[in-house]
């Protein structure tokens, strides 16, 4: 395939009974969603839809992140969500002021694909803004909690140029799997402050 790339294969069990990690990696998602859900509609703005992590450190949070969970209101997204791998994400600084390097891993059609941009800083600490050219959209994305080595809940918010909006929301983890208790740590009003 890529030299150097590491496609990851290990897929989201969804067809098989949910034991409790499974169903804990599932709600957490959903849960913020839920938490933080803003009326369809809403352009990409200079204000910010939420609140992100307070004190936001991004030399912590640059690294290497898997994607492990996801909920969206993204009718495709949700389509292909039974076939879902987890993906890789490797954030590093870049030579160009007020950017993010971005390089993406994720395996689409039994083929693993490298995908890489730059996410644009913002006035706002944990806000960060990018491109996808396969969809043609512009992402407003929002660290809202994070511990920096183990876990981080980024919402979403995507426009697409056909002006169709969508929301998700994504767990990451710094390791492919996420401890039980980070349900607990990540619940909306039961935040530790620690992270």
């Amino acid at each position: 395939m890529f030299p150097g790339i590491q496609c990851l294969t290990l897929q989201r069990r969804v067809d098989r009974k949910p034991d409790r990690m499974q169903k804990a990696v599932i709600l957490v998602p959903l849960l913020v969603l839920g938490w933080t859900w803003t009326p369809q509609g809403i352009p990409v703005t200079t204000e910010p839809l939420y609140p992100t992590q307070e004190n936001f450190n991004l030399a912590q949070f640059l690294g290497t992140w898997y994607d492990v969970a996801m909920a969206s209101t993204c009718p495709h997204t949700q389509s292909q969500r039974r076939d879902a791998a987890i993906g890789k994400l490797v954030l590093q600084s870049s030579p160009t002021a007020g950017k993010v390097k971005a390089t993406r891993t994720v395996l689409r059609q039994g083929t693993c694909k490298e995908l890489s941009g730059d996410y644009d800083l913002t006035a706002t600490p944990g806000r960060f803004l990018f491109h996808v050219a396969r969809w043609n959209a512009d992402v407003d994305a929002y660290v809202v909690h994070t511990n920096y080595n183990e876990y981080a809940i980024v919402i979403m918010s995507k426009q697409k140029s056909s002006g169709d909006k969508s929301t998700s929301v994504k767990l990451y983890s710094r390791t492919k799997t996420v401890r039980a208790t980070v349900l607990d740590d990540s619940k909306p009003g039961q935040r530790t402050g620690n992270g």
